[in-house]
């Protein structure tokens, strides 16, 4: 699944689905994440299979996210190091390639509009209550009138339901007013795109595209934490094609 969105050729910007790969039971079948217990090996398989089908130009920079707001400047292309502990990834390198995981949560893709940086965020509730957003954004480092954004495949708003605390997490009213009642006592609907959008419009981007699936609702496309509890997780890679000789 590719983003549509107005931004030069040379920005290329994947989400991975679900079928495809070569992970088993409730992993099946493209898992790219080493840490939810699929079988390592064939992970790095899956992986594999992403690069060559994608046609990437280099193994993604896998992240160890925390469900956190730090943001990491990428400058060379993945090695043997140990992942670093992030939730988005930035870069102006042709050929580098960022990758975020998700099974609900949402992946935001930024780009500006001359594609000479991008950058990639995972936004989960936490995240999004740490300013992840707001960090990818600063460490674009130009204007976020001059950028444009897609938040990728995330637990539809109706299906996710929270408790009080998460709400109390956002002490602007203008963010808890995305918070709905359920029809259970103390208990919330939360649509996190809508919340995602508002935050990066209250940033002045101007441009914000979405996904038209959700997660929960689409388990022929999508993993799903909330939907299966174990199970795998799809990725979201972009990255900067060289520019032709």
């Amino acid at each position: 699944m590719e983003p549509v969105w107005p931004v030069p050729a040379r920005v290329r910007a994947f989400v991975t689905t679900r079928p495809g790969g070569y992970s088993g039971g409730p992993y099946a079948s493209l898992n790219l994440a080493t840490h939810v217990g699929d079988d390592p090996d064939v992970v790095i398989r899956n992986r594999r299979h992403l690069v060559s089908t994608l046609g990437l130009p280099a193994e993604p920079g896998w992240l160890a996210q925390v469900h956190g707001a730090r943001v990491i400047e990428t400058r060379v292309r993945a090695g043997t190091t140990a992942p670093v502990c992030a939730d988005a990834a930035t870069t102006a390198i042709p050929g580098v390639v960022l990758a975020v995981l998700t099974a609900d949560c949402l992946p935001v893709f930024f780009a500006d509009r001359n594609g000479c940086r991008v950058s990639v965020a995972h936004a989960g509730w936490r995240g999004l209550a740490q300013g992840v957003l707001e960090a990818t954004l600063e460490a674009m480092g130009c204007d976020p009138s001059e950028l444009v954004a897609w938040i990728g495949p995330g637990i539809e708003g109706d299906c996710y339901e929270t408790g009080p605390g998460v709400r109390e997490t956002f002490p602007r009213a203008e963010d808890r007013a995305f918070f709905l009642p359920s029809d259970r006592p103390e208990r919330f609907r939360v649509d996190l795109a809508a919340l995602a959008r508002a935050r990066l419009e209250q940033r002045g981007v101007r441009w914000i595209g979405h996904c038209p699936f959700g997660t929960f609702r689409h388990p022929e496309l999508f993993y799903s934490y909330r939907r299966e509890g174990m199970t795998g997780r799809m990725a979201s890679v972009i990255y900067l094609a060289s520019p032709e000789p």
